[in-house]
């Protein structure tokens, strides 16, 4: 079984109701270039909807909307700006707060700034043997914000500890089901490029949870054990 590629997405027909909605997003944001679709889609997917869905989880959390009054002890406290990440650029997002400040909003958490998923690509870009300037450079050019050399270590460091932690993970004495899977791509050596393949060997237990047994690289039938497992 060969990786597959994303597939190619379809655009769905355009309806009498998409084309009111475009004629609208034209006039509300003076659309003239694809740049100007960005900042729409920014301004109005990543901003509007968050706010609004932050303002809802706010309500479910004291019980009562916005604009009702209410006798509980906790209530709105007005919002503070953070910036996110996401793979529309970086963008500033009104998180509201309130009085006992016991609310965690769950659509983008306290603590989050990076709602992109950049973590995956940075670690396919590691393993593509990018270095961490021509990755962060990468990053800023495909996403319009620069990634320091520090969190592009802190996401590699962890892919390597959870690499770790899976090589000295035991493995159970019996596997009454053992297959492999190749997953085949292409790497680039000294100016040429090679096709090689990873086999991925996988167990099926008794409680019939697969595993990850071992991981090695093939080259025209030619296996060179990456990763194996005790």
């Amino acid at each position: 079984m060969e990786c597959k590629k994303k597939g190619v997405y379809h655009v769905g027909p355009l309806t009498e109701g998409k084309r009111n909605i475009i004629s609208a997003l034209m006039d509300e944001y003076e659309i003239k270039t694809a740049e100007d679709i960005q900042d729409a889609l920014k301004d109005l997917l990543l901003g509007g909807t968050i706010r609004s869905m932050m303002e809802s989880e706010m309500t479910d959390h004291l019980g009562y909307p916005k604009s009702a009054r209410s006798h509980s002890e906790n209530c709105r406290n007005g919002s503070k700006t953070k910036n996110v990440r996401s793979k529309y650029g970086e963008f500033e997002v009104d998180v509201p707060k309130d009085r006992n400040g016991t609310f965690e909003p769950q659509i983008v958490k306290n603590r989050q700034k990076d709602i992109s998923g950049i973590d995956n690509k940075i670690i396919s870009m590691y393993a593509k043997g990018l270095t961490k300037r021509q990755i962060s450079e990468q990053i800023e050019d495909i996403y319009g914000f620069a990634c320091s050399k520090s969190f592009i270590s802190d996401v590699t460091d962890k892919m390597l500890k959870d690499i770790d932690e899976w090589q000295h993970s035991p493995l159970n004495s019996v596997y009454p089901i053992v297959f492999i899977e190749p997953c085949h791509f292409s790497v680039r050596d000294n100016g040429m490029v090679r096709k090689l393949a990873a086999y991925v060997m996988f167990g099926i237990n008794s409680e019939s949870l697969k595993k990850i047994i071992s991981l090695s690289i093939g080259e025209d039938e030619k296996c060179q054990v990456l990763a194996r497992r005790p």
